[in-house]
């Protein structure tokens, strides 16, 4: 009678076994519909979404001394997930212009003028899509999430040269 409990155990370590071997595909079947609907739910919204990053960005203050007067938006996205949290991003490379603010002490700077290149942040937070205003400089989407990538996996699409 003593001997029972060993066909339990052995019988409950395969069970578990079993479980976390069909949980990673089901897993990545969970994921792959999550990010789907978000990026049909950032398609839907882009327009407001878009609005929301330029009033924010220009609202920040940054850089200093300068407003923004033009912002726009290229049509591809590249979406990232969170390495911890899961929490999914999208970015968008844009294209902004600035004017000096007068006393601001950049009216002098010849560069001021020049188009910057920068990459839009948005991020899915509790199922809606949000963003802060954040804007990555120098850096293309697909550069931005490559920059970040101890806590950004790319997904849905591939960064040119990777597989």
């Amino acid at each position: 009678m003593a001997g029972w409990w060993v066909p339990a155990v052995i019988g409950t370590i395969v069970v578990v076994a079993l479980a976390l071997l069909a949980w990673r595909p089901l897993r990545a079947r969970l994921r792959e519909r999550e990010l789907a609907r978000a990026r049909k739910d950032f398609h839907r919204h882009r327009e407001h979404l878009e609005a929301r990053f330029q009033r924010l960005a220009s609202q920040s203050g940054k850089p200093r001394g300068l407003e923004w007067v033009r912002c726009d938006f290229e049509n591809d996205v590249v979406y990232a997930r969170h390495r911890r949290s899961g929490e999914i991003s999208a970015f968008v490379g844009v294209t902004i212009g600035f004017e000096a603010i007068e006393g601001g002490g950049m009216e002098e700077v010849e560069a001021v003028a020049n188009l910057r290149a920068a990459t839009a942040v948005f991020r899915v937070e509790r199922g809606t899509w949000l963003t802060d205003g954040r804007a990555l400089f120098n850096l293309n989407p697909a550069e931005a999430v490559a920059y970040y990538q101890e806590n950004l996996e790319l997904v849905g699409q591939e960064l040119a040269g990777q597989k």
